[in-house]
């Protein structure tokens, strides 16, 4: 049964990947990395805290960002702490230190069986302008199946 559901779930990640725009809407000016605690989906769906870092692709700097990511849909089970890695797309290069700040929604599916993860594709920020394609998919481990629409919300640490 779990190997069936994990076919069905990576075939939907694999979908929403190559349904992703390929840097489409702009320039890719860093990366974003969260941390994501550990906890249980139900069958309606999931929250978790995030504690993120973006790093600009073109000076380095750093800037910190703390929010939460809430799935809608099917997320059953348990996973521990993970990680989750995006590229951020942005209209230009020229980037205010807060200029992820806001709401990102999109797809996400995934499924873990000891090992596993979780792929999310998401479009928001300032006026829906910013989106972030996944680099590497969520890492992390338990027992849990996710396919759902899913919002994150980011919020700038001065």
């Amino acid at each position: 049964m779990f190997n069936r559901i994990g076919l069905i779930a990576a075939a939907v990640g694999a979908s929403l990947m190559a349904a992703a725009p390929a840097y489409a809407a702009g320039v890719k000016v860093g990366t974003l990395t969260c941390q994501v605690e550990a906890g249980w989906g139900y069958v309606l769906g999931s929250q978790k805290d995030l504690n993120c870092v973006f790093k600009s692709a073109t000076n380095g700097t750093v800037a910190k960002y703390i929010g939460d990511i809430t799935k809608l849909g099917v997320d059953v089970g348990y996973t521990t702490a993970g990680v989750m890695v995006w590229g951020v797309i942005a209209p230009s290069k020229d980037m205010q230190a807060d200029a992820l700040e806001g709401t990102y929604v999109g797809a996400t599916a995934g499924a873990t069986a000891v090992v596993g993860g979780n792929l999310n594709v998401l479009i928001g920020g300032l006026d829906k302008s910013i989106t972030l394609q996944p680099i590497s998919v969520e890492g992390n481990s338990g027992l849990s199946v996710t396919v759902a629409l899913g919002a994150m919300q980011l919020r700038h640490e001065k």
